[in-house]
């Protein structure tokens, strides 16, 4: 006497749902690049609140088992974050700019409007300060170390070049590339705050003087914030992608839209 046995078929393997992690990610990483141009600020706020919604609910897929992407659901989740916070510092750099912008046309407006010849009022001097403030080492070579002074006694010194080495998530790293940090230090050594909201970094690389990319990664930060206030000084560690052959780094330091920019020509090792 026999008996027919039947065996239950299996059960279809679970679909991973892993879209909106690896959304996430694609838009965080657009966001955050979208971030380093401050008239995209708008772009990164809107891109970085999508990818950190969309990572936070990625990993509590995760947690429920229905992905398993969590490291990119995460990722994905910072740099929407990242996202937001560029976004508002491109924010205010943006009304700065605009503010500073105004200030210079009514300047200029009042400068050259026609004097009325019948006035008896004395002519106001312009307030000190409103010129170009130009660096008093111009036209020399600065070097690793080298400090660069201005007219109000604003300092900016720029250390020798160290190699770098970026994080997993860097951002602006080329693989083949070397990458280097330099410290650059602000002193304010004048009788005015400074703002450093629009102090910003640029470099090139090698003898054909290719441009040297910023990394940026929780290692190497995106410049400087606040207010250094008279007799006080900051430091920020500044890091750029070179190619690998390259000798020399030249770093540009640009404290404002009233200062003039200069350069330190460094050796790599």
């Amino acid at each position: 006497m026999s008996y027919d046995t039947q065996v239950p078929p299996a059960a279809a393997p679970r679909v991973m749902r892993n879209g909106l992690g690896t959304a996430a990610l694609i838009l965080g990483i657009i966001g955050t690049l979208s971030g380093l141009i401050p008239l995209l600020f708008w772009l990164a706020g809107i891109l970085g609140l999508i990818a950190l919604i969309l990572g936070l609910v990625g990993k509590g897929r995760v947690k429920r088992g229905e992905a398993n992407n969590k490291g990119v659901a995460l990722t994905g989740a910072i740099l929407g974050l990242a996202s937001l916070v560029l976004s508002v510092v491109g924010l205010v750099i943006t009304v700065t700019a605009v503010s500073d912008a105004v200030d210079e046309i009514d300047k200029s407006i009042k400068d050259t409007a026609p004097k009325d010849p019948s006035s008896k009022a004395p002519a106001s001097k312009a307030p000190a300060g409103d010129a170009g403030k130009t660096d008093k080492n111009k036209g020399q070579g600065l070097e690793d170390g080298d400090s660069s002074v201005y007219d109000d006694d604003l300092t900016v010194t720029v250390s020798d070049p160290k190699p770098f080495s970026p994080g997993e998530y860097a951002i602006g790293h080329t693989k083949g590339n070397k990458a280097y940090q330099v410290t650059v230090l602000i002193e304010n050594k004048g009788k005015a705050k400074f703002d450093t909201t629009l102090v910003s970094f640029s470099a090139t690389a090698g003898a054909n003087g290719v441009a040297a990319e910023q990394v940026l990664d929780d290692k190497a930060g995106a410049g400087f914030e606040g207010t250094i206030m008279p007799g006080k000084k900051a430091t920020v560690t500044i890091a750029f992608d070179a190619p690998k052959d390259a000798k020399n780094l030249t770093v540009e330091v640009d404290p404002g839209f009233t200062y003039d920019a200069s350069q330190w020509e460094l050796k790599l090792g």
